[in-house]
């Protein structure tokens, strides 16, 4: 398999997909720091099974697996009843961002 060839293919495939967005209408969507305050919002103080952590992340436009990456960073943390909820840093990064 000639690897140079097949990274070319994929990127003219990514090419194709950014080119098929653009088609579809003008790119009105939040960016991801829009996203990240409207979530930390959004899910305030309240604790969170997984599975409605996993659903508020999708909502704002995240992949589910972006909350695990929010708990190595300090945003997130599980409480000893199990639930998750946002640390001191994802709420102050929101009243910063104010």
């Amino acid at each position: 398999m000639d690897v140079s060839r097949a990274q070319a293919a994929l990127r003219q495939i990514a090419k194709g997909f950014e080119e098929l967005a653009a088609a579809l209408g003008p790119a009105d969507e939040p960016d991801e720091s829009e996203r990240t305050a409207g979530l930390i919002a959004e899910w305030g103080t309240r604790g969170l099974t997984q599975r409605q952590a996993s659903a508020l992340f999708r909502k704002h436009g995240f992949a589910p697996q972006t909350a695990g990456g929010w708990a190595r960073g300090d945003w997130i943390a599980i409480g000893e009843d199990g639930l998750r909820y946002l640390t001191a840093r994802s709420h102050e990064w929101l009243e910063e961002r104010a």
